[in-house]
């Protein structure tokens, strides 16, 4: 496991931030620029975006922006995948050491000597991996659409079609138990802050808000043994679902719609409970684990959005040869739809 420290956030000052914001909507307008923002953004910054969502809504966005300048709010590999997606545009990085600990634990090489093992195997890769990853993928897929990825393979290539499918192992494990397709090959990778919600946390904050639903993303380290216990009746499946963070959103915008107050529990990342907690007020969303907050997504910050905006820096560029292959199980994964 991965011993990543998580970060710990403090609340701005409400004046710098509205100087900031307004600083940082002036140089988007004289850019020419669109803010794209992943709901793992700090408050701030979510809010001074044009588009806030996840990595498929913001791949999905990249590909239809007119604008000349895409200042990127979230981490590396994204920034890449955006300039895959929109390569006559400038893709704007506001830190460039903005990594991830998911896309860091399989290589193109590591890749390359794994799909020796398995030759027919159809290679999937999450959208968490870097370019050169990509670029020897035959799909990517997000949380949103992985099951719908895995499934279309399977139609169009039979029941027997092996599959590699990396790099988050507890995606993968969720993925073939729902799809229920065997000759599945998962790498043995992770996300440290999701790995670091557990079952205990779990069994913890479900014991303080009984009757709360329960939404979990697929990457967490709990979700196997949450699927076993509700498996084995020791959760209750009515309150239970594994939802991707638009997921999350769209029940967000139920929830709204109903009217209705209640306790939710919600195993993510912490900056997901901002953009939930502005779609449904009457909830009340509280975290499965206070500390799972990725340090890398809150690298971002407004006065590095600002200065990227003024200075034209941090930009991001995929060298053509390899923008070429990995475009393909991009688009692929844009297309299909959960």
């Amino acid at each position: 496991m991965s011993s990543l420290p998580m970060a710990s956030e403090s609340g701005p000052d409400p004046a710098l931030v509205a100087k900031l914001q307004a600083e940082v909507r002036e140089l988007a307008k004289a850019r020419d620029a669109v803010i794209l923002a992943h709901n793992y953004q700090v408050p701030e910054v979510q809010d001074v975006a044009d588009y806030v969502g996840d990595s498929l809504g913001l791949s999905q966005q990249a590909a239809q922006v007119e604008n000349p300048v895409i200042a990127f709010c979230g981490v590396h590999f994204m920034a890449e995948t955006a300039s895959i997606l929109a390569p006559e545009k400038t893709v704007l990085l506001p830190d460039l050491d903005a990594g991830c600990s998911l896309a860091d634990s399989i290589t193109a090489t590591q890749l390359e000597q794994w799909q020796q093992q398995f030759p027919a195997a159809i290679t999937v890769m999450y959208v968490n991996t870097t370019a050169a990853v990509k670029a020897l993928t035959d799909y990517c897929c997000t949380s949103s659409n992985a099951v719908a990825v895995v499934n279309h393979i399977i139609a169009e290539h039979g029941p027997d079609v092996e599959i590699c499918f990396g790099p988050d192992m507890f995606l993968g494990s969720y993925v073939q138990k729902i799809t229920g397709h065997h000759p599945m090959h998962i790498w043995d990778g992770e996300c440290h802050v999701h790995a670091g919600i557990r079952p205990d946390d779990i069994t913890r904050v479900r014991g303080e808000h009984p009757g709360a639903d329960f939404l979990i993303h697929p990457e967490c380290g709990c979700v196997t043994s949450v699927m076993e216990y509700v498996a084995a009746g020791d959760i209750g499946a009515e309150g239970v679902q594994m939802l991707s963070t638009g997921g999350m959103m769209g029940y967000a915008e139920g929830a709204e719609a109903e009217d209705s107050e209640r306790d939710v529990i919600v195993a993510t990342e912490v900056g997901m409970l901002y953009p939930l907690r502005q779609a449904a007020p009457n909830i009340n969303f509280i975290p499965a684990n206070a500390e799972a907050s990725c340090r890398y997504m809150k690298m971002i910050t407004l006065e590095k959005l600002r200065d990227t905006l003024r200075d034209g820096s941090g930009e991001v560029k995929v060298e053509p040869s390899i923008a070429e292959l990995a475009r393909v199980p991009i688009e692929r994964m844009v297309a299909i739809n959960p």
